[in-house]
């Protein structure tokens, strides 16, 4: 393998892309994978990669007309160009570990992270330049890597990747090439909890096609379970203490904020995944505890016997399989300026709404509709700051109670005070909604979204991507992800 020691020029790079054809597969690729595992180093200023291994993988599970992707998502994108003609032969985006990093404060403070991450292209059948760019704060792909892979090199490792786990295949609706193949992954199961496993493929599987548009496009799906044994059951819990010997290393506390749970060994991820055939990936974690996390493109991985996984689950896989954006506002993050002021973001449900005449789901747009659209989002959030306030109070009010040893008589009726208080602040809100009911099943402009109060906007008031009473994806979301399903089942427009 050659390392290029200088980036391509930004017009090789970028440029050539447009009035090309579709890459036909047989003439550029064999039907196999070739896993490139890399490593992602950087702070918020820096990023830099570099190659650990090359691996080759069973048969290659995408599309095969669907080479170059027509889709604008992710912070980073890996293309490949064909030496001999200069040809864009693949592209995909993909979001990882470092682009989050890189908006948190220690990253903010130059401390440097490293990430390892895995891509995967279908292998070559001649020599091409792999390059990898990322977008700056304005979205504009920069090159930061490149080099050029000969698939006869030597030192790409053609081992089996059979290990010996077991594979359960929970959902078979034919060729990997023309569904959508899920494989979900076990952490944090012991082995003697391999049936545990299978049932919970199979809940979730049901869960998936519960919900739509997953449901109606049930057939388009392959689901594979594999399961390797833990030695302890659940995953680590760094701010709690709590440590446990897991295949993955799962862990909450992701970016310091405790609820989000990730998994940092992402070249041991991939190897694993790489024994079947996938598009998407979902790690399944044995415990009962709140929480997950999903990255586009990479996986997603949530808990699975909280009474809250199912719609866990959902959301995440929203954010890696269709790229969608969290909607939700009013909640703790470790981001800073995740999304930039003035820069349209890239995913498909949230906007910044930079040009009202031309909103980017204009064509689901309920007639007649006001550009943004008041949905009495100031009050309630005013009344949700008075019962955030109330809250403190409480808190504070029942540990003076408890200093100065008042009865229990005394602290419940400090409790009391205080449950009146939040039912009549809920009854507040619910009475403002209700104002803004008929909005309800509308694709407006509502404003928060993306992590912000003012300045981003998302399509409809409930989604699974912020909150869903019918635990359903707003139409916009829906569009985003039948689109994507589209793609890999290799259906077109």
């Amino acid at each position: 393998m050659k390392i290029v020691t200088r980036f391509l020029l930004a017009a090789w790079v970028v440029g050539i892309l447009a009035a090309q054809g579709a890459v036909p597969f047989d003439e550029h690729f064999l039907d196999i994978t070739l896993r490139v595992d890399i490593y992602l180093v950087g702070d918020a200023k820096e990023e830099t990669v570099t190659i650990d291994s090359l691996h080759l993988e069973s048969i290659w599970p995408e599309n095969r007309a669907g080479l170059v992707e027509p889709f604008e998502l992710g912070r980073t994108i890996v293309k490949v160009f064909e030496v001999a003609s200069n040809r864009l032969i693949y592209k995909r985006g993909f979001d990882t570990m470092l682009g989050e990093y890189k908006t948190t404060t220690p990253a903010l403070n130059g401390v440097k992270r490293a990430y390892p991450r895995s891509l995967r292209i279908p292998c070559p059948k001649r020599p091409v330049h792999f390059v990898i760019e990322s977008r700056d704060r304005s979205n504009i792909p920069h090159p930061i890597f490149t080099a050029t892979i000969d698939p006869s090199d030597y030192h790409i490792v053609k081992e089996s990747t059979a290990t010996g786990d077991v594979i359960y295949e929970a959902l078979k609706n034919g060729d990997p090439h023309e569904k959508v193949d899920l494989a979900f992954l076990a952490e944090g199961y012991t082995v003697e909890d391999k049936d545990k496993f299978k049932a919970d493929v199979d809940r979730f599987t049901g869960n998936l096609f519960e919900t739509e548009p997953y449901k109606s496009s049930k057939a388009s799906f392959n689901v594979t379970g594999v399961f390797r044994p833990s030695p302890e059951r659940g995953m680590d819990e760094p701010r709690q203490g709590a440590y446990k010997r897991t295949v993955l290393d799962a862990s909450f506390n992701a970016f310091d904020l405790d609820r989000y749970m990730l998994i940092e060994q992402g070249h041991r991820l991939r190897a694993m995944a790489g024994q079947v055939p996938y598009d998407a990936i979902v790690i399944l974690v044995n415990s009962s505890r709140y929480g997950g996390g999903g990255i586009y493109n990479d996986y997603a991985v949530t808990t699975v016997d909280n009474p809250a996984s199912r719609g866990v689950f959902i959301h995440e896989f929203g954010h890696s399989f269709a790229g969608l954006a969290d909607e939700y506002y009013a909640s703790e993050v470790s981001y800073n300026d995740f999304y930039p002021k003035g820069v349209e973001p890239l995913e498909p449900n949230i906007t910044a709404l930079l040009d009202p005449a031309n909103v980017k789901w204009k064509d689901l747009l309920s007639p007649g509709i006001p550009i943004p659209t008041e949905y009495g989002k100031d009050k309630v959030d005013a009344v949700l700051a008075e019962r955030s306030k109330n809250r403190q109070a409480q808190k504070d009010e029942i540990e003076r109670a408890k200093q100065n040893k008042l009865s229990d008589a005394k602290v419940k009726a400090i409790e009391d005070k205080y449950r009146k208080l939040d039912q009549e602040t809920m009854k507040k809100v619910a009475d403002i909604r209700k104002q803004y009911a008929p909005l309800e099943d509308k694709v407006g402009v509502f404003e928060g979204a993306g992590y912000a109060s003012k300045g981003l906007y998302r399509p409809m008031i409930y989604c699974l991507m912020i909150s869903s009473p019918k635990q359903e994806f707003c139409l916009v979301c829906k569009q985003a992800i039948r689109r994507m399903i589209d793609f890999y089942a290799g259906r077109s427009d």
